[in-house]
């Protein structure tokens, strides 16, 4: 990537200040990687092209007059399609959503975008209610990884990754209920984070219920900061959202070009593969292997740990195919014969749970979360693989002949932070012998977003955080 559409959010503000470009300039540059790219990749449902050269140039005024509003004035940024955004439909991916009705209202994440100035694009791609880890829908068709058309981008936030992936937009707001940040941004070569539950409000709530995270998707850790600060404002729709946390970019900051200050002391658990449980392509073994030692190399105290986490599958689809029931619980017959039959099935299964089988799912989940609570008491941070293989062909919930039955099959490495709610970033740390991004988990324990932040800045920083550009767009 070159040009505007190619910087980073802190690139083009730092522009806009200088007075080397405008926000106008910076927008056409997006919409205009947005229309080469999006025949190849398909990462957008709809780009409101003329809503945002509006905006922008509203922008520029502001600059122009040495009055820029909030930290992201002028700086374009695309919305995963579950998102609230007043102006257009919000159809999740959905044939069983009308588009029609007034779509007047923004979701607390869109409404804090809004307020700091920045200029939305467009709504990016998902799966029919967001419900498995890769990207199509009936509604929408296939999403496809920047690197090779022909894998997926992986899901549910994967328009969004191949977005930031290929310069159409630096930034790029996701949902996570079970790695759907962590998931695509791994396959794209991104960086996503998943905070703490509630750190993020959403509105309205997730039927996913408490799973279900928003996050920043962006090309570093710096820029995620800086999104994150913005998203992160109180919003008094949500009942579960937590206090208001002091900015992460300011703590990122503190000790500028010494990326070992981040991390010194830092007690690092590198878990590769949850003690034998997980099956770990040596490629992504390797590449996270060289991770772990570079946090060390930085001054981090690291040593093979991993923490107690059997099996939670079962408690997971429990807590998520009930969600996925409730989703479409108002729909009748005839609208649920036009949902994604894998959607279908996951339903079938969720109506047959009853509240006591859900209640044991609530029991299984705290007592993770009580181990995981004991494992940070001896160490800081977490890193595991993100996810245990690379990209695989695009339109498929799992890849072939892997004997998976669901999505969580080859996902073992996310969704139990889903159940515990702890704060958790991927990082890209190299590609696997077919060109194809490998990314690093950073775990740390509830409202330790800051430590996630640092660690994942620090290897950014050193030049650990790399990977080649996209060759698919």
């Amino acid at each position: 990537m070159t040009g505007l559409a190619g910087l980073t959010a802190r690139q083009l503000l730092a522009g806009y200040e200088r007075g080397d470009f405008s926000p106008v300039d910076a927008a056409r540059a997006v919409l205009e990687r947005i229309e080469a790219v999006q025949p190849l990749v398909n990462a957008f449902v709809r780009v409101d092209s003329e809503a945002a050269l509006a905006q922008a140039e509203a922008s520029a005024r502001r600059w122009r007059a040495n009055e820029p509003r909030g930290l992201l004035d002028g700086v374009p940024v695309s919305v995963k399609d579950l998102f609230l955004q007043r102006g257009g439909p919000t159809l999740r991916g959905s044939r069983t959503i009308s588009p029609g009705g007034a779509w007047d209202e923004d979701a607390p994440a869109v409404a804090r975008l809004r307020e700091h100035g920045a200029v939305l694009v467009g709504k990016t791609t998902t799966p029919e209610f967001g419900w498995k880890g890769v990207t199509d829908s009936p509604l929408d068709g296939v999403t496809r990884n920047p690197y090779d058309l022909s894998r997926t981008s992986g899901g549910s936030s994967g328009g969004s990754a191949a977005a930031v992936a290929l310069g159409a937009a630096p930034l790029s707001i996701g949902t996570d209920g079970g790695g759907s940040v962590r998931i695509p941004a791994s396959f794209c070569g991104i960086f996503g984070l998943k905070p703490t539950y509630g750190r993020v409000p959403l509105y309205p709530s997730s039927p996913f219920g408490t799973l279900a995270h928003a996050g920043p998707m962006t090309r570093d850790a710096a820029d995620a900061a800086l999104l994150l600060d913005v998203i992160s404002g109180a919003d008094r729709r949500d009942w579960s959202q937590l206090a208001p946390a002091p900015a992460v970019t300011a703590a990122l900051t503190a000790a500028p070009g010494d990326a070992g200050a981040l991390v010194k002391g830092v007690r690092v658990a590198y878990s590769p593969s949850f003690g034998g449980q997980v099956a770990v392509r040596p490629a992504v073994a390797a590449a996270v292997r060289r991770t772990a030692e570079r946090l060390a190399e930085l001054g981090a105290y690291v040593e093979e740990a991993d923490p107690d986490i059997t099996d939670q599958v079962e408690a997971f689809h429990t807590l998520w195919f009930s969600g996925a029931a409730r989703v479409v619980q108002p729909l009748g017959a005839r609208a649920r014969k036009l949902l994604d039959p894998g959607l279908r099935e996951i339903v079938a299964a969720g109506e047959r749970y009853s509240a006591l089988d859900y209640l044991a799912a609530v029991d299984a989940r705290m007592e993770l979360g009580r181990r995981l609570g004991r494992f940070h008491e001896s160490y800081d941070l977490l890193v595991t693989p993100t996810l245990p293989i690379t990209a695989f062909e695009a339109g498929a919930e799992v890849p072939r002949g892997s004997g998976y039955r669901r999505w969580t099959g080859w996902t073992p490495f996310t969704y139990p932070f889903n159940l515990t709610q702890q704060p958790a970033a991927t990082v890209p740390c190299g590609v696997d012998e077919a060109g194809l991004p490998i990314g690093a988990q950073l775990i740390a324990a509830r409202h330790a977003d800051v430590l996630v932040m640092r660690a994942a800045h620090a290897l950014y920083e050193s030049g650990a955080a790399q990977v080649p550009p996209p060759t698919g767009g």
